[in-house]
């Protein structure tokens, strides 16, 4: 997936207003098991809010893992919550289509 623009950003924080948080990564971190959790909900919705509990830098780090280990994009970051986009690869299964 290329980089995302910032117009295509705001789009998706837009669409994820009204999303609730699907993971919640607790005080173990970024384990296997979310990992996996995550990955199911990229895959079935491309779009997802993620809950953090703890301190600034973890979530920092934590974010960061994430993007790299599953292949997606925080588009936004609002205190506890996290806005995680991945494009499905399949064309004719993808829900969002960005502007250009």
């Amino acid at each position: 997936m290329s980089e995302l623009k910032g117009s295509a950003r705001k789009y998706l924080r837009g669409l994820a207003h009204s999303l609730r948080p699907v993971v919640q990564i607790g005080k173990d971190g970024l384990t296997d098991a979310v990992v996996g959790s995550l990955e199911d909900a990229l895959s079935t919705q491309e779009l997802i809010k993620v809950q953090f509990v703890g301190s600034r830098e973890s979530k920092d780090e934590i974010i960061a893992a994430v993007e790299e280990r599953t292949g997606s994009t925080c588009v936004g970051r609002i205190g506890h919550m996290a806005i995680l986009y991945r494009e499905h690869p399949d064309q004719d299964r993808r829900r969002i289509v960005l502007p250009r």
